[in-house]
């Protein structure tokens, strides 16, 4: 679905609107996911070097991860997605959550492939309706087995604050679901035990997928 600017070099005002209105999916546009504190703080320009692959890899995260998601939990809010090389290793020289540039290349940098040539594409993003339950109780382990179920996912990680987590697509997926909330380290990862077959029990009441038009 993707419609708009594809070569971002020298841009202005006008062409960085333009870029902005890029359609990744029905929902989603490209400037839903170019804010970025360190950007904005530190005043760097968090833009795509490489537009064309970042939007490549930003439209198969959203028809195929956020889209669904939003179609059946509701709104989703964008909390942290798309970083330049320079804002990310701004971060990780910094210490502000970034990992290293090559680790995040096909990730949260969405205009550089991976080691292996593969593309891929994170955001951080947060659901109300389960930050909702998750503040009454509800264990974060419910969201990650639902998506896990149900989305073809690359790699999760989970966040204390609003339950939010790192959702990433990527070519070659991992399946691997991390947490920084208890119990923390790897929740689940291929060949580890339980990693296959359904984990309903887990998301008892939660909403059946629905299917994006």
């Amino acid at each position: 679905m993707s419609e708009g600017v594809t070569n971002t070099g020298s841009m202005g005002v006008r062409q960085l609107e333009a870029f902005g209105r890029t359609r990744l999916s029905r929902h989603f546009f490209m400037r839903d996911f170019l804010y970025s504190d360190i950007a904005a703080v530190h005043g760097f320009s968090n833009i795509p070097d490489d537009p064309a692959l970042a939007i490549a890899a930003g439209t198969r995260l959203c028809e195929e991860l956020l889209e669904p998601l939003q179609a059946t939990f509701g709104r989703i809010a964008i909390r942290s997605a798309y970083r330049s090389c320079e804002v990310n290793a701004f971060g990780n020289a910094h210490g502000l959550g970034c990992a290293r540039n090559e680790v995040n290349f096909a990730a949260h940098i969405w205009d550089r492939r991976d080691a292996d040539g593969f593309m891929g594409a994170t955001a951080c993003i947060a659901i109300p309706w389960f930050a909702d339950r998750y503040a009454a109780g509800t264990d974060w382990r419910a969201m990650a087995w639902w998506i896990h179920d149900h989305l073809p996912y690359s790699d999760m990680a989970f966040f204390p604050r609003l339950a939010a987590f790192n959702l990433r697509w990527h070519e070659r997926p991992n399946r691997r679901i991390k947490s920084n909330v208890d119990p923390k380290g790897i929740l689940t990862e291929p060949g580890r035990p339980g990693h296959d077959g359904s984990h309903a029990a887990w998301y008892e009441g939660f909403p059946a997928l629905v299917k994006p038009d």
